[in-house]
């Protein structure tokens, strides 16, 4: 039986007269690597800021790890790894230091502390890096070990915000290695990104236009529903046909 760990319903979110997020509904079961795509500005992050209890929605329900986003929003803080393309590690602490910072940030004691990091440090083969600043780090091996420490706590859930922005082509490969580890582990992943190339690599994807879900499948029904045999021509075609009600 399937076991839903994020479920929205017309989920609203509005700035003034502008609806970033307009009306979606949709559920994610555990262990799912779910795609939430779209173009920049669709409304992606606003939606995943309301999941990750950082924004209050403006109407609709919501749960995720089941608790409520209006009253629980503290709580789901901590059933719930995070991590942004833009804000991740920082730059002027070391390694180490920045898996102590995060690995605190998320409740663990000293004993499991040491015992993730030695074991993320070597699963990452950057023993070596360990008391180097994070600055100095390819952005490729920065993603990796932000990723790492965004589930150091085995989290529920973890959310994914254009993680891979930037990157090249082998280190995206590397990272989504790191996330079928995770979702293996039972993990469930809720990925946002613009690279309709990763969306072949999600069990299901949704895609949002302004901000409205206007296709929800797998990648293979979403493909063969449009005719075509990559989500890049999935994705031209519903931006090229769908409006939006002013």
């Amino acid at each position: 039986m399937e076991q839903r760990v994020i479920e929205a319903e017309h989920i609203v979110k509005k700035f003034g007269n502008f609806a970033a997020v307009d009306d979606i509904s949709f559920y994610v079961e555990k262990g799912e690597i779910f795609g939430f795509l779209g173009a920049n500005g669709a409304g992606k992050t606003t939606a995943m800021r309301m999941f990750c209890g950082l924004s209050r929605p403006s109407s609709g329900k919501g749960m995720v790890a089941g608790l409520d986003i209006w009253s629980a929003s503290e709580k789901i803080k901590s059933r719930i790894g995070y991590m942004s393309q833009k804000f991740s590690l920082y730059s002027d602490l070391t390694v180490g230091e920045n898996i102590r910072l995060f690995g605190g940030i998320y409740g663990l004691d000293e004993e499991r502390m040491k015992k993730s990091g030695d074991m993320l440090l070597k699963k990452l083969d950057m023993y070596g890096e360990k008391d180097v600043l994070v600055k100095s780090l390819p952005l490729g091996w920065k993603q990796k070990l932000a990723f790492s420490v965004s589930v150091i706590h085995d989290p529920e859930i973890v959310f994914l915000d254009e993680p891979t922005g930037g990157v090249d082509p082998v280190a995206r490969r590397q990272f989504w290695e790191l996330i079928y580890e995770a979702a293996g582990r039972g993990i469930t992943v809720f990925v946002t990104t613009h690279y309709m190339d990763e969306a072949e690599y999600c069990d299901r994807v949704s895609i949002m236009v302004a901000g409205k879900i206007v296709a929800l499948d797998t990648p293979a029904n979403l493909k063969k529903s449009y005719g075509v045999n990559a989500m890049n021509d999935v994705f031209t075609i519903i931006a090229r046909n769908a409006g939006r009600n002013e």
